[in-house]
């Protein structure tokens, strides 16, 4: 930390703040990071903001800060915002400002597409990348409470100091691999998960919802809204209001009684049961809700094929590629994604319901590929059994010898 004090690492004054923004804009590149608490409220409380430009590295106290003109930076298409694990940092700027940051660079992401290690803390990743020792003490602290210490303001600091430097080595090496525009694509899709997380059709995405049926997907999507609208009224946690999996029960039991509602242990709950009469109501509506007012259900697949055995060889081929590329195998995509991939296959290719693993980046490190193995254009064979990577997926050729 050198010489400096309390007062130059943690700005509290509007003056010291606005300072470093025209300081940030100069550089055109800062790190950012945040502290926060999220067990008690409907979205998290941000409780401290942590920002490195090339210069130096500050905590920022939004208590007591007007933080928009950072908001503002956040969604130019000037400035290079660099994090760690994004996903929180991007749920901010869309909270405070409604707009998707436009120059995000997520080092955990850039670093799962330089090696099989993702997703990599932020301690392992600074290590890896610059060889630098980060300590984490301060992971309990409650950041809510002030004053801060100075040891908390500077493990605080820590989590931003480096991390313009880890991104100049990581593209640096991703532009001489012919990676940097994976790590864009990624960077993009990252961002618009999150925004499907707050989009009218975000129900869709809870798990279970397709296999119901159109009457008990109106119940569902109706309990949903309730739900965040509740929690929203209450500033309580979402799932502290109605768990998924209790949703998902409810959606497919439709109790049209208080005391039908409670005849399950998951609604038991002290805390459940004082919404007991509007959850019946809801669900009442739902079920007397108009045919043509009713989601359209999900297409249920055939799955009368062998799909277990189909994914289990193209799991094989995507390991295998993965280790040739020295490239994180959990980032590129999980056991779904090649679920997806297969049941897309069976369907005969719609081109526009194009799986994960057939879009942007993930084509080209493994779509042809996948997609030949069950074309029937690729064979499998053992090479050296004592090589990180034995098995070799080649061209498939049928003809023989004479």
């Amino acid at each position: 930390m050198g010489l400096l004090g309390m007062s130059e690492l943690f700005l509290t004054r509007q003056s010291d703040f606005d300072a470093l923004c025209d300081e940030i804009q100069a550089a055109g590149i800062v790190a950012f990071d945040t502290e926060f608490i999220s067990e008690n409220s409907y979205r998290p409380k941000l409780c401290l903001v942590q920002l490195a430009t090339p210069q130096r590295a500050v905590a920022v106290d939004p208590f007591v800060v007007d933080l928009s003109r950072w908001w503002d930076i956040m969604v130019d298409e000037r400035t290079t915002i660099v994090v760690h694990s994004a996903k929180e940092e991007v749920r901010f700027c869309l909270t405070n400002c409604g707009q998707r940051p436009r120059q995000l660079v997520d080092v955990q992401i850039a670093e799962g597409l330089r090696g099989n290690s993702f997703p990599l803390s932020y301690e392992r990743l600074i290590l890896r990348v610059l060889g630098h020792s980060v300590i984490s003490t301060e992971t309990r602290t409650d950041w809510q409470r002030r004053p801060l210490t100075q040891r908390q303001i500077d493990y605080a600091i820590d989590d931003v100091r480096h991390l313009i430097e880890c991104w100049k080595v990581q593209r640096q090496w991703l532009e001489k691999h012919g990676r940097l525009h994976w790590a864009t694509e990624e960077f993009e899709q990252v961002i618009t998960d999150m925004e499907v997380e707050r989009s009218e059709d975000a129900w869709m995405r809870l798990s279970g919802i397709r296999r119901l049926n159109a009457r008990q997907l109106g119940v569902a999507r109706e309990l949903y809204r309730w739900r965040d609208n509740d929690a929203a009224t209450r500033n309580q946690p979402i799932r502290r209001v109605l768990k998924d999996d209790v949703l998902i029960d409810l959606a497919r039991r439709q109790p049209q009684t208080e005391d039908e509602l409670l005849n399950s242990r998951d609604m038991n709950r002290t805390g459940l049961r004082r919404y007991a009469s509007e959850i019946v109501e809801v669900i009442r509506k739902a079920v007397s809700m108009p045919k043509h007012l009713l989601p359209k259900p999900f297409e249920q697949q055939d799955t009368s094929h062998d799909e277990p055995v189909v994914g289990k060889v193209l799991a094989m081929a995507l390991a295998n590629r993965c280790v040739e590329l020295d490239i994180s195998h959990s980032l590129v995509g999980s056991g779904n994604d090649i679920k997806n991939l297969v049941r897309w296959y069976w369907a005969n290719c719609p081109e526009d319901q194009r799986p994960k693993l057939m879009r942007t980046w993930r084509a080209e490190v493994c779509g042809d590929l996948l997609k030949n193995v069950m074309d029937g254009k690729v064979s499998l064979r053992i090479t050296d059994p004592q090589s990180e990577h034995p098995l070799a997926f080649e061209p498939y050729s049928d003809t023989r010898p004479d």
